[in-house]
Protein backbone atom coordinates (compact mmCIF):
# COMPACT_ATOMS: atom_id res chain seq x y z
CA UNK A 1 0.00 0.00 0.00
CA UNK A 2 1.18 3.26 -0.87
CA UNK A 3 1.84 6.28 1.29
CA UNK A 4 -0.86 8.90 0.31
CA UNK A 5 0.19 12.02 -0.44
CA UNK A 6 -1.18 13.83 2.38
CA UNK A 7 -0.17 11.66 5.11
CA UNK A 8 1.42 13.70 8.53
CA UNK A 9 5.16 13.93 9.02
CA UNK A 10 4.46 11.35 11.98
CA UNK A 11 2.60 9.02 9.45
CA UNK A 12 5.47 9.30 6.74
CA UNK A 13 8.03 8.43 9.91
CA UNK A 14 5.92 5.48 10.83
CA UNK A 15 5.47 4.02 7.19
CA UNK A 16 9.63 3.59 6.39
CA UNK A 17 10.04 2.80 10.48
CA UNK A 18 7.27 -0.05 10.25
CA UNK A 19 9.45 -1.52 7.26
CA UNK A 20 12.54 -1.43 8.85
CA UNK A 21 11.62 -2.97 11.72
CA UNK A 22 9.89 -5.93 9.59
CA UNK A 23 13.35 -6.12 7.71
CA UNK A 24 15.28 -6.29 10.65
CA UNK A 25 12.95 -9.36 12.31
CA UNK A 26 12.79 -11.20 8.66
CA UNK A 27 16.88 -10.45 9.11
CA UNK A 28 16.34 -11.93 12.73
CA UNK A 29 14.97 -15.03 11.79
CA UNK A 30 16.57 -16.11 8.61
CA UNK A 31 20.08 -15.52 9.92
CA UNK A 32 20.49 -18.75 11.40
CA UNK A 33 19.56 -20.41 8.28
CA UNK A 34 21.64 -17.75 5.72
CA UNK A 35 24.45 -19.29 8.08
CA UNK A 36 23.41 -23.49 8.01
CA UNK A 37 23.20 -23.60 3.62
CA UNK A 38 26.55 -22.81 3.05
CA UNK A 39 28.03 -23.74 6.06
CA UNK A 40 26.73 -27.56 4.43
CA UNK A 41 29.08 -27.23 1.58
CA UNK A 42 32.47 -27.05 3.72
CA UNK A 43 35.10 -29.11 2.26
CA UNK A 44 36.32 -29.77 5.95
CA UNK A 45 35.05 -31.37 8.70
CA UNK A 46 34.33 -27.84 10.81
CA UNK A 47 30.59 -26.34 11.94
CA UNK A 48 32.85 -22.68 11.44
CA UNK A 49 33.61 -20.71 8.10
CA UNK A 50 37.21 -22.04 6.99
CA UNK A 51 39.68 -19.63 5.44
CA UNK A 52 39.09 -20.86 2.43
CA UNK A 53 35.10 -20.22 2.38
CA UNK A 54 35.91 -17.06 3.58
CA UNK A 55 37.93 -16.25 0.67
CA UNK A 56 35.63 -18.33 -1.87
CA UNK A 57 38.28 -20.70 -2.64
CA UNK A 58 36.44 -23.06 -4.12
CA UNK A 59 38.42 -25.85 -2.67
CA UNK A 60 36.99 -24.59 0.73
CA UNK A 61 33.44 -26.17 -0.78
CA UNK A 62 32.38 -29.73 -1.15
CA UNK A 63 29.04 -31.82 -1.58
CA UNK A 64 30.49 -34.52 0.98
CA UNK A 65 27.97 -33.78 3.74
CA UNK A 66 25.08 -34.63 1.11
CA UNK A 67 27.35 -37.45 -0.20
CA UNK A 68 27.65 -38.83 3.46
CA UNK A 69 23.38 -38.48 4.00
CA UNK A 70 22.71 -40.19 0.69
CA UNK A 71 25.31 -43.41 1.53
CA UNK A 72 25.37 -43.44 5.49
CA UNK A 73 23.16 -46.42 6.37
CA UNK A 74 22.14 -44.65 9.79
CA UNK A 75 20.75 -41.40 7.96
CA UNK A 76 19.18 -43.40 5.03
CA UNK A 77 17.32 -45.36 7.76
CA UNK A 78 15.96 -42.49 9.21
CA UNK A 79 15.07 -40.96 6.16
CA UNK A 80 12.86 -44.18 5.91
CA UNK A 81 11.29 -44.01 8.90
CA UNK A 82 10.46 -40.45 8.71
CA UNK A 83 8.78 -40.92 4.89
CA UNK A 84 7.01 -44.14 5.89
CA UNK A 85 5.55 -42.56 10.11
CA UNK A 86 4.80 -38.86 8.79
CA UNK A 87 2.37 -40.10 5.91
CA UNK A 88 0.92 -42.41 8.00
CA UNK A 89 0.49 -40.03 10.71
CA UNK A 90 -0.76 -37.42 8.02
CA UNK A 91 -3.92 -39.56 6.74
CA UNK A 92 -5.18 -39.68 10.54
CA UNK A 93 -4.87 -36.40 11.56
CA UNK A 94 -6.52 -35.47 8.13
CA UNK A 95 -9.25 -38.07 8.22
CA UNK A 96 -10.02 -37.52 12.09
CA UNK A 97 -9.29 -33.42 12.01
CA UNK A 98 -11.67 -32.80 9.17
CA UNK A 99 -14.48 -34.96 10.69
CA UNK A 100 -13.85 -33.29 13.87
CA UNK A 101 -14.32 -29.81 12.35
CA UNK A 102 -16.92 -30.65 10.27
CA UNK A 103 -19.11 -32.01 13.37
CA UNK A 104 -18.06 -28.72 15.27
CA UNK A 105 -19.22 -26.13 12.56
CA UNK A 106 -23.12 -27.74 13.10
CA UNK A 107 -25.15 -25.50 15.54
CA UNK A 108 -26.77 -27.89 17.69
CA UNK A 109 -23.39 -29.37 19.27
CA UNK A 110 -23.37 -29.13 22.57
CA UNK A 111 -20.34 -27.64 24.39
CA UNK A 112 -18.83 -26.61 21.45
CA UNK A 113 -15.83 -24.27 22.97
CA UNK A 114 -14.89 -26.88 25.62
CA UNK A 115 -15.23 -29.99 23.07
CA UNK A 116 -12.99 -27.64 20.63
CA UNK A 117 -10.33 -26.56 23.96
CA UNK A 118 -9.65 -30.43 24.34
CA UNK A 119 -9.09 -31.17 20.57
CA UNK A 120 -6.34 -28.15 19.95
CA UNK A 121 -5.09 -28.71 23.69
CA UNK A 122 -1.74 -30.59 21.98
CA UNK A 123 -0.82 -27.40 20.48
CA UNK A 124 -0.95 -25.56 23.89
CA UNK A 125 0.20 -28.31 26.59
CA UNK A 126 4.68 -28.29 26.55
CA UNK A 127 5.69 -31.48 24.47
CA UNK A 128 7.58 -32.61 26.99
CA UNK A 129 4.27 -33.22 29.32
CA UNK A 130 2.68 -34.65 26.04
CA UNK A 131 5.46 -37.09 25.39
CA UNK A 132 5.50 -38.12 29.44
CA UNK A 133 1.73 -38.84 29.02
CA UNK A 134 1.67 -40.59 25.74
CA UNK A 135 5.00 -42.60 27.02
CA UNK A 136 2.87 -44.43 30.17
CA UNK A 137 -0.92 -44.46 28.39
CA UNK A 138 1.27 -46.44 25.69
CA UNK A 139 3.31 -48.26 27.85
CA UNK A 140 -0.11 -49.34 29.52
CA UNK A 141 -1.69 -50.58 25.84
CA UNK A 142 0.81 -51.97 24.72
CA UNK A 143 1.84 -49.75 21.62
CA UNK A 144 5.31 -47.66 23.25
CA UNK A 145 8.18 -48.38 21.25
CA UNK A 146 5.98 -49.42 17.96
CA UNK A 147 5.61 -47.73 14.89
CA UNK A 148 1.97 -47.59 15.28
CA UNK A 149 2.51 -45.64 18.65
CA UNK A 150 4.38 -42.56 16.80
CA UNK A 151 2.27 -42.97 14.52
CA UNK A 152 -0.45 -42.56 16.72
CA UNK A 153 1.37 -39.93 18.73
CA UNK A 154 2.60 -37.82 16.11
CA UNK A 155 -1.27 -37.58 14.90
CA UNK A 156 -2.53 -36.79 18.29
CA UNK A 157 0.04 -33.43 17.24
CA UNK A 158 -1.11 -33.07 13.75
CA UNK A 159 -4.68 -33.01 14.61
CA UNK A 160 -5.45 -29.49 15.91
CA UNK A 161 -3.63 -27.84 12.81
CA UNK A 162 -6.15 -30.12 10.48
CA UNK A 163 -9.21 -28.84 12.94
CA UNK A 164 -7.88 -25.27 12.20
CA UNK A 165 -7.22 -24.77 9.55
CA UNK A 166 -10.25 -27.08 8.32
CA UNK A 167 -12.92 -24.72 10.84
CA UNK A 168 -11.44 -21.83 8.91
CA UNK A 169 -12.28 -22.86 5.85
CA UNK A 170 -16.04 -23.55 6.84
CA UNK A 171 -16.62 -20.35 8.06
CA UNK A 172 -17.57 -19.20 3.97
CA UNK A 173 -19.15 -22.39 3.11
CA UNK A 174 -22.53 -22.15 2.29
CA UNK A 175 -24.92 -24.66 3.62
CA UNK A 176 -27.57 -24.08 2.18
CA UNK A 177 -25.59 -26.55 -0.55
CA UNK A 178 -25.87 -29.39 1.10
CA UNK A 179 -29.27 -29.33 2.12
CA UNK A 180 -29.93 -28.74 -1.25
CA UNK A 181 -27.90 -32.40 -2.49
CA UNK A 182 -29.72 -33.81 0.85
CA UNK A 183 -33.14 -32.64 -1.18
CA UNK A 184 -32.12 -34.35 -4.17
CA UNK A 185 -31.48 -37.47 -2.48
CA UNK A 186 -27.64 -37.51 -1.86
CA UNK A 187 -27.03 -39.08 0.89
CA UNK A 188 -24.42 -37.62 3.83
CA UNK A 189 -21.23 -39.60 2.56
CA UNK A 190 -22.20 -38.66 -1.01
CA UNK A 191 -22.89 -34.91 -0.50
CA UNK A 192 -19.02 -34.59 1.67
CA UNK A 193 -17.39 -35.99 -1.17
CA UNK A 194 -19.33 -34.03 -4.20
CA UNK A 195 -20.20 -31.17 -2.82
CA UNK A 196 -18.54 -30.44 0.58
CA UNK A 197 -15.23 -31.57 0.46
CA UNK A 198 -14.31 -29.65 -3.06
CA UNK A 199 -15.29 -26.65 -1.40
CA UNK A 200 -13.06 -26.72 1.84
CA UNK A 201 -10.49 -28.93 0.18
CA UNK A 202 -7.86 -26.10 0.31
CA UNK A 203 -8.08 -25.72 3.83
CA UNK A 204 -8.16 -29.74 4.32
CA UNK A 205 -4.19 -29.84 2.32
CA UNK A 206 -3.34 -26.86 4.26
CA UNK A 207 -4.03 -29.11 7.66
CA UNK A 208 -2.57 -32.27 5.89
CA UNK A 209 1.07 -29.79 5.29
CA UNK A 210 0.95 -28.76 8.42
CA UNK A 211 0.79 -31.62 10.17
CA UNK A 212 2.90 -33.47 7.77
CA UNK A 213 5.19 -30.36 9.18
CA UNK A 214 5.08 -31.61 12.57
CA UNK A 215 5.19 -35.43 12.09
CA UNK A 216 8.50 -34.87 10.16
CA UNK A 217 10.14 -32.00 12.46
CA UNK A 218 9.06 -33.96 15.56
CA UNK A 219 11.52 -35.30 18.22
CA UNK A 220 10.33 -35.28 21.94
CA UNK A 221 8.10 -37.24 21.61
CA UNK A 222 9.09 -40.01 19.52
CA UNK A 223 12.13 -40.49 21.55
CA UNK A 224 9.47 -41.17 24.84
CA UNK A 225 7.34 -43.34 22.58
CA UNK A 226 9.82 -44.65 19.72
CA UNK A 227 12.57 -47.05 20.23
CA UNK A 228 16.08 -47.68 17.75
CA UNK A 229 13.63 -49.24 15.00
CA UNK A 230 12.17 -46.20 14.53
CA UNK A 231 14.56 -43.49 14.96
CA UNK A 232 13.09 -40.56 12.53
CA UNK A 233 15.73 -37.61 10.91
CA UNK A 234 14.96 -35.43 13.39
CA UNK A 235 16.24 -38.16 16.04
CA UNK A 236 19.16 -38.74 14.04
CA UNK A 237 19.97 -35.00 13.84
CA UNK A 238 19.75 -35.06 17.96
CA UNK A 239 22.11 -38.08 18.29
CA UNK A 240 24.28 -36.21 15.93
CA UNK A 241 24.68 -32.83 17.89
CA UNK A 242 24.46 -34.99 21.23
CA UNK A 243 27.18 -37.74 20.45
CA UNK A 244 29.42 -37.45 17.15
CA UNK A 245 28.88 -33.72 16.05
CA UNK A 246 28.73 -35.14 12.79
CA UNK A 247 28.63 -32.01 9.99
CA UNK A 248 26.08 -34.31 7.77
CA UNK A 249 23.40 -32.43 9.98
CA UNK A 250 24.10 -29.24 8.37
CA UNK A 251 22.84 -30.99 4.72
CA UNK A 252 20.43 -32.33 6.50
CA UNK A 253 19.22 -29.33 7.66
CA UNK A 254 19.33 -27.89 4.45
CA UNK A 255 17.39 -30.10 2.97
CA UNK A 256 14.70 -29.81 5.39
CA UNK A 257 14.88 -26.09 5.07
CA UNK A 258 14.24 -26.68 1.75
CA UNK A 259 11.15 -29.18 2.18
CA UNK A 260 10.18 -26.38 4.32
CA UNK A 261 9.94 -24.11 1.83
CA UNK A 262 8.24 -25.88 -0.77
CA UNK A 263 5.44 -26.50 1.52
CA UNK A 264 5.11 -23.35 2.44
CA UNK A 265 5.20 -22.01 -1.10
CA UNK A 266 2.49 -24.33 -1.42
CA UNK A 267 0.19 -23.41 1.23
CA UNK A 268 0.38 -19.94 0.00
CA UNK A 269 -1.14 -21.18 -3.43
CA UNK A 270 -3.50 -22.66 -1.57
CA UNK A 271 -4.15 -19.29 0.23
CA UNK A 272 -4.83 -17.45 -2.58
CA UNK A 273 -6.84 -20.21 -4.56
CA UNK A 274 -9.60 -20.63 -1.59
CA UNK A 275 -9.36 -16.69 -1.65
CA UNK A 276 -10.43 -16.49 -5.45
CA UNK A 277 -13.26 -19.75 -4.82
CA UNK A 278 -14.71 -17.67 -2.07
CA UNK A 279 -14.68 -14.59 -4.06
CA UNK A 280 -12.41 -12.64 -1.79
CA UNK A 281 -9.81 -11.42 -4.59
CA UNK A 282 -9.78 -10.56 -7.89
CA UNK A 283 -7.19 -12.44 -9.37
Amino acid sequence: MALPSYASPLQRVWYYAFRVICALVFFYLMFPILVIVPLSFNAENFFTFTPEMLALDPAGFSLKHYVDFFTNPDWQLATRNSLTIAPMATLISVSLGTLAAIGLSQAHVPFKRAIMAILISPMIVPLIISAAGMYFFFSAIGLQGTYWGVVLAHAILGIPFVIITVTATLVGFDRSLTRAAASMGAGPVKTFFKVQLPLILPGVISGALFAFITSFDEVVVVIFVGSAAQQTLPWQMFIGLREQISPTILAVASLMVALSILLLATLEILRRRNERLRGMSPG
